[in-house]
């Protein structure tokens, strides 16, 4: 169980990227007051919540209803998983914020989606609490360890002045790379159980 934990908990961080969400949020809310700014942490975290926490309850019956195959799932979830530490590693994460929209939602678009409950955030819920493998009790903990992460990314919207100011924006953006090298990883390793090939195995000599 304490390495489920861990795993979830390393998996959930990698693609939720609260160290990236964390550079967005303090470029889109540096113009704000102190009151807005955690107005607007509390809805974008709140908003992903909801969005997750449907995935990890409803997702696979919506996939079972479709007639879509969790192995299918998990083959694209891992290709989806490794374009998405792409561009952790070779993206610009605050290119979402280029458009100037008085009407938009900044905490829905783009805090909410695609920054933290984005597609390989959903996916990553869904293999992670696959019903067939999982026993609900396993479930309840993933959702856990989800909302966890949430908290985490909340409690560093809130102090992301305070954060940046010591870390600086290169250093998050250094950060940011190596949680890309991490989740690549954990796509490789996802795309082999969907293949059924050991992380261990090499490949025949010619």
């Amino acid at each position: 169980m304490l390495g489920k934990i861990i795993r979830d908990f390393m998996f959930i961080w990698a693609t939720v990227d609260p160290i990236g969400s964390l550079a967005l949020f303090a470029g889109l809310t540096a113009t704000l007051t102190r009151d807005e700014r955690r107005r607007v942490a509390r809805r974008a975290t709140t908003y992903a919540a909801i969005i997750l926490v449907v995935a990890v309850f409803t997702g696979q019956f919506i996939l079972d209803a479709m007639g879509v195959h969790l192995l299918s799932l998990k083959l694209a979830g891992g290709i989806i998983l490794f374009l998405f530490s792409l561009q952790m590693l070779f993206g610009n994460l605050e290119s979402a914020a280029a458009s100037d929209d008085p009407d938009r939602d900044i905490a829905i678009f783009p805090l909410a989606v695609p920054s933290i409950a984005g597609p390989g955030t959903i996916m990553a819920v869904i293999v992670l609490t696959d019903n067939d493998v999982y026993t609900i009790p396993q479930q309840m903990e993933t959702a856990a360890v989800l909302l966890f992460v949430l908290l985490l990314t909340y409690g560093l919207f809130l102090a992301s002045e305070a954060i940046l100011r010591v870390i600086g924006r290169q250093g998050a953006s250094i950060l940011v790379r190596v949680m890309g090298i991490l989740l690549a990883a954990l796509s490789v390793e996802l795309v082999m159980d969907a293949l059924a090939i050991p992380p261990w195995a090499t490949l025949p000599k010619p």
